[in-house]
């Protein structure tokens, strides 16, 4: 998947330092790292990959500039989460997010999904906003397995 400038494409593990840096930054920005995030960023390959999932990369001008997760759901009720979704600021506005969440969407239906949720914060409105845009809607939920999440939003796919 790709725009004129942009491209999407499946991680490699050459991009494993730049799924790190790159969640490592917007994450620090607004919040701090959590030991969550720590042990995924420190091994995406065993935490995403083989228990069933994807990540995919964006490119721009041959840049590692985004980054997403589709990770296999432990919860009963929901087929995939999309996690780990970053872009660094300096490309922000080129429909970066959109397009790597599209492809999270596009991914989980190909795998058979029914169910994709996401957990983020209210005071992202951007990343709502953009949640909303594909088609994710706002549920209840008592506990999030994030101190910073306070949203949890769900797509049925």
């Amino acid at each position: 998947m790709q725009n004129n400038e942009v491209i999407i494409m499946p991680y490699e593990s050459t991009f494993k330092e730049d799924f790190k840096r790159l969640n490592e930054e917007w994450i620090q920005r607004y919040f701090k790292l959590e030991e969550t995030d720590i042990k995924v960023l420190r091994d995406p390959e065993k935490h995403i990959i083989q228990l069933g999932g994807e990540i995919f990369v964006a490119l721009y001008e041959g840049n590692a500039v985004g980054v997403c997760a589709l990770i296999k759901s432990q919860e009963d009720k929901f087929d995939f989460e999309l996690s780990k979704m970053a872009v660094t600021p300096k490309v922000q506005g080129k429909k970066i997010g959109y397009l790597l969440a599209s492809k999270i969407v596009e991914e989980a239906k190909n795998r058979g999904g029914k169910t994709l949720f996401l957990d983020t914060n209210s005071q992202l409105l951007p990343a709502v906003n953009l949640y909303k845009k594909l088609g994710f809607q706002e549920i209840e939920m008592d506990e999030y397995p994030y101190e910073r999440a306070d949203v949890r939003m769900v797509l049925e796919l």
